[in-house]
């Protein structure tokens, strides 16, 4: 954030935010999900900081990364069309294995 500080003492560095009217809180918490239309982002075992300054407030999250691709439509479709299985079927496949190619294979298109 401050270019040039990352060795000063950490209570130094908390006066010096203080006096900028930047206040910091951290916020316990143990997932974190960040839903998207083409999937979720989930962080596992966070870190989370709650940052306030000037009037806004923002977050700093750190942590383990799992991305969750979702299924779209055009997906069944397409694993409908080369097994020719039912929309059920293929559901349920994709939903296991998350990939069009190995869905295909597994239904015997």
């Amino acid at each position: 954030m401050f270019p040039g500080l990352g060795g000063m003492n950490p209570k130094k560095m908390q006066g010096m935010m203080k006096q900028l009217g930047i206040k910091q809180e951290e916020v316990e918490a143990r997932r974190v999900v960040i839903e998207r239309d083409e999937g979720n982002i989930i962080i596992e075992n966070p870190n989370v900081v709650k940052i306030e300054m000037q009037g806004q407030e923002s977050w700093q999250i750190t942590g383990n990364v799992i991305e969750e691709v979702g299924i779209s439509e055009e997906d069944i479709k397409l694993v409908m069309e080369k097994t020719g299985k039912s929309e059920k079927e293929v559901r349920k496949i994709l939903d296991e294995t998350k990939d069009i190619a190995e869905a295909i294979v597994k239904l015997g298109g």
